[in-house]
């Protein structure tokens, strides 16, 4: 990067801390910095080490780019959105979780969050692809269930915990890392430490009786500790709810330092733990006829003598985050970082078997619902079936990368290291007594005989261990042209080891081992200091979830890993008044894993693969600026998800809106801050095949906020779905449609809240 790009490393306000957190997936260089650097300094030295680890961040700060909501960065590599720390201090609910700040990106869509915003989880989409076929990743570190790689949006990173995130629509470079690498990412980056010291309290109350407290600390350079600096954050939430009878509570604390090690060196240490409880049953839509009797925000009830009593459907869950990251500058030439994590969850459920067998609500209905068998192959009695479920999980992992520069060009190589152990059980209870309820069928194991207690669902251990070796070829011909390809090894292995296996229920010791290698190549030309364009090809891979050793014996499946072979081509430009981006893409998706409905029972459950999905389209954003207050922005996409399987009609992926779009205006001057931003999430189906009773038209939400300065106080006001639209956002098929289960945008919800900052 030369000195007069370098100049040009700012967005919105945000410190450059934010905008150049490694771990997405490209090069940034800047000239005179080093891992030693104070806080201000922090982007500059890690542009200098260029760890090739993620979207380049170059912003350049124009009135456009000030204001701008979202925008891109002029040496990405592929289509990306650039969400500032000030968008969500200023535009959006304190409660947010990482999928609402997410949603003002081109091809992403959401549902969920059905209780209100942060109140209950939601679900991205990118491009059509679903949770669990994308990365998300926080300062670099990759995370997801270890059943398969979904997302809790609202358990591990409440928005406090959030400096910036970048949606990179892409898989990236052969150094992003993930077990999700052909849907694209959404990477998170802690808040970032300051040199000036500061503390800030803010308090909001707003519908649903929701409130939420939360403190921010900043140290400030530490100069008897060499220039440290440490930021400590904690927050509460307490709310009603929106759906009936829906309390949720949550607790966070966060922490981070940057200590310098000498001029060339520094160690960052970060750490979260997040609490979550709240009253939910595990499946929480609603059927049609209970929307009928009770509306489209029923959840629970206050009859203790049904499934649906709030009583007998709670959930407690934990989660912690830590990492120790070091950075140094070897030589001139010469950088590394090594990044040890560990992360934990815990969820401890109590739920109402099936909420959804009151659809009718007959009471032949509700009676056959109510019985359950108090001892083993007993007579059924009056009771309320439910279950206790527990998913707890803990990762070790470690990453490390070093490049060397030699001119021309530059070389990064690296490896992930990742290690998970999981226990998960479901036992059946009666909800009144708290006793087991023998319901389940009866089960041996076909190798000693030994009969499965008919209350226990399953009872499992299991393992992941999961290697990634990448390197990565950055060459400079001629100015302004980088031409990047890559190279990625991957070696995924999972492991079952249980007393009683899930669906089979009976003790299995199952493993399985995925490899992959993968090639990259990207180019980026910086045509001027104010236009780049970029291409990339790319290939991606998703391993089998854990569900695929659920049967009697793997051997006869003949699962392969799903595969993706990427292709995009985009241009960005940054001018004084206008910035804008847009970009094609095609994706092509094979090895869809399908169920073998032709086997024969003596071979139990078998999968494969079959059938494929291409996805097309394309994306840009647009923002413009009338004066260095005022801007107006736009973005839009128009996404083909199609299914391509052999003898079948080609229909658009359940859950793939055809199109999106965002809009809105923006002012900030002196004390004043307001926008007004309208997101529309296009034609969908909420079923594969496009049924007609699984088709929405399409919906928007619109979000006003608008907050004033007094010395140092700021006042502000939300109005969250100003228009109070109410549609559908998914439906989850049942077994018929009676059974089928509801999901509704919230209504419009008012947040007031006060900051003092000193």
């Amino acid at each position: 990067m030369t000195s007069k790009t370098g100049a040009h490393l700012r967005l919105l306000g945000v410190s450059l801390l934010a905008l150049s957190i490694p771990m997405l997936s490209g090069v940034a260089h800047a000239e005179d910095a080093s891992p030693g650097a104070s806080t201000s300094d922090e982007a500059s030295a890690q542009a200098k080490s260029g760890i090739a680890e993620g979207s380049d961040i170059l912003v350049t700060a124009t009135r456009a780019n000030e204001l701008a909501p979202v925008t891109a960065s002029l040496q990405a590599t592929q289509p990306q959105s650039i969400i500032s720390r000030s968008f969500i201090e200023d535009s959006l609910p304190a409660t947010a979780d990482f999928n609402q700040i997410a949603l003002i990106s081109p091809s992403v869509s959401n549902y969920g969050a059905a209780n209100g915003v942060g109140l209950s989880e939601s679900k991205a989409q990118i491009r059509g692809f679903q949770d669990g076929e994308y990365n998300v990743t926080y300062d670099g570190v990759p995370f997801g269930d270890t059943n398969d790689p979904t997302h809790h949006s609202n358990t591990f990173f409440p928005s406090n915990t959030v400096e910036t995130l970048i949606v990179d629509r892409g898989p990236g470079n052969a150094s992003q890392l993930g077990q999700a690498t052909f849907g694209g990412n959404i990477n998170m980056f802690s808040r970032a430490t300051r040199e000036d010291a500061s503390a800030e309290i803010k308090g909001s109350y707003g519908s649903y009786n929701t409130w939420l407290l939360r403190g921010v600390l900043q140290s400030g350079a530490i100069r008897q500790l060499g220039g440290a600096e440490v930021v400590l954050s904690a927050q509460h939430i307490g709310s009603d709810g929106a759906r009936t009878y829906s309390p949720f509570k949550s607790n966070n604390v966060f922490g981070k330092i940057m200590i310098p090690i000498g001029p060339d060196a520094k160690l960052t240490i970060l750490g979260t733990y997040n609490e979550n409880s709240f009253n939910q049953p595990d499946k929480d839509g609603a059927t049609l006829s209970q929307i009928a009797q009770y509306g489209k925000y029923f959840s629970l009830n206050n009859d203790p003598n049904s499934q649906t009593y709030w009583g007998y459907n709670h959930t407690h869950k934990t989660t912690d985050f830590e990492i120790v990251k070091f950075e140094a500058n070897l030589s001139p030439f010469a950088t590394f970082d090594n990044r040890a994590y560990t992360y934990s969850y815990d969820n401890e459920t109590l739920s109402g078997s099936d909420v959804t067998l009151y659809a009718t609500a007959s009471a032949a209905d509700i009676a056959k619902a109510n019985m359950v068998t108090l001892t083993p192959g007993g007579a059924k009695t009056v009771g309320v079936p439910g279950y206790t479920k527990t998913n707890k999980y803990r990762v070790y992992g470690d990453i490390a990368k070093t490049r060397v520069d030699f001119g021309f060009g530059a070389i990064t190589a690296g490896a992930w290291l990742e290690w998970s152990d999981t226990y998960r059980q479901q036992r059946d209870v009666d909800l009144l007594t708290g006793n087991p309820n023998y319901v389940e069928k009866a089960v041996k194991d076909p190798v000693t005989g030994i009969a499965t207690p008919a209350n226990i669902k399953f009872d499992q251990n299991s393992n992941t261990n999961h290697t990634e070796v990448f390197a990565e070829l950055e060459l400079r011909p001629i100015a302004g042209l980088k031409i990047t390809p890559g190279f990625k090894h991957v070696n995924f292995n999972r492991r079952i080891d249980a007393d009683y296996n899930q669906t089979t229920r009976y003790p299995q010791k199952l493993s399985n081992t995925y490899t992959v290698n993968l090639p990259f190549a990207t180019v980026n030309y910086e045509v001027n200091p104010a236009l780049s364009v970029y291409g990339q090809f790319a290939r991606g891979f998703l391993a089998p979830p854990l569900s695929y050793l659920y049967v009697a014996d793997p051997s006869f499946s003949t699962i392969k890993p799903e595969r993706s072979t990427n292709y995009q081509a985009g241009a960005v430009y940054h001018g004084h008044n206008l910035s804008i981006d847009a970009d094609v893409y095609k994706i092509d998706f094979s090895n869809k894993f399908a169920q073998d409905l032709t086997a024969p029972a003596s071979q139990g459950v078998v999968y494969y693969n079959q059938g494929a999905v291409q996805y097309k389209g394309i994306e840009g954003q647009v923002t413009y600026a009338f004066t260095q207050a005022i801007a107006v922005f736009a973005n839009a996409s128009r996404n083909y998800a199609k299914t391509r399987n052999p003898g079948e009609a080609r229909t658009q992926v359940a859950n793939a809106p055809e199109y999106t779009a965002a809009g809105g205006i923006l002012y900030k001057q002196g004390p004043i801050r307001f926008s007004l931003i309208d997101k529309y999430i296009g034609r969908q189906w909420f079923a594969e095949g496009e049924p007609d009773a699984y088709k929405s038209n399409g919906y928007n939400t619109a979000i006003l906020s608008a907050r004033y300065e007094i010395g140092p106080v700021r006042i502000g006001l939300e109005v969250n779905n100003l228009f109070n639209a109410k549609p559908v956002t998914n439906i989850s098929p049942g077994k018929t449609t009676l059974f089928d289960q509801y999901y509704y945008q919230t209504g419009r919800a008012f947040t007031g809240d006060v900051t003092l900052t000193f």
